[in-house]
């Protein structure tokens, strides 16, 4: 199950760069798995995460920012005016 927490519209993330292509790849302890393209060099996936799940809920880049785990595979993001429906919706189909 998709552990959403809605406090100030965070979301856990879990990231897996250097992936064949950017994508939603499912759930992993309750976090939404996200592999990019991208590597984890200079900040790259960081900004690859943000602009692919702006791209995917279709708002603006600025509503999307990692609140931490910016270093890490496990991070925290706050998406701005997305409801929980929305990334869930994520889930259902092929990003």
């Amino acid at each position: 199950m998709l552990n959403l927490q809605t406090h100030n519209g965070s979301t856990i993330l879990q990231v897996q760069p250097r992936a064949s292509k950017d994508e939603v790849a499912g759930i992993i302890d309750g976090a939404l798995k996200i592999r990019l393209q991208a590597p984890a060099l200079e900040d790259r996936a960081n900004i690859a995460l943000c602009e692919f799940l702006a791209r995917l809920l279709k708002t603006p880049k600025s509503a999307v920012r990692i609140l931490s785990g910016d270093r890490s595979r496990n991070k925290r993001v706050e998406i701005r005016g997305v409801t929980q429906q929305q990334i869930l919706a994520l889930l259902s189909h092929d990003a």
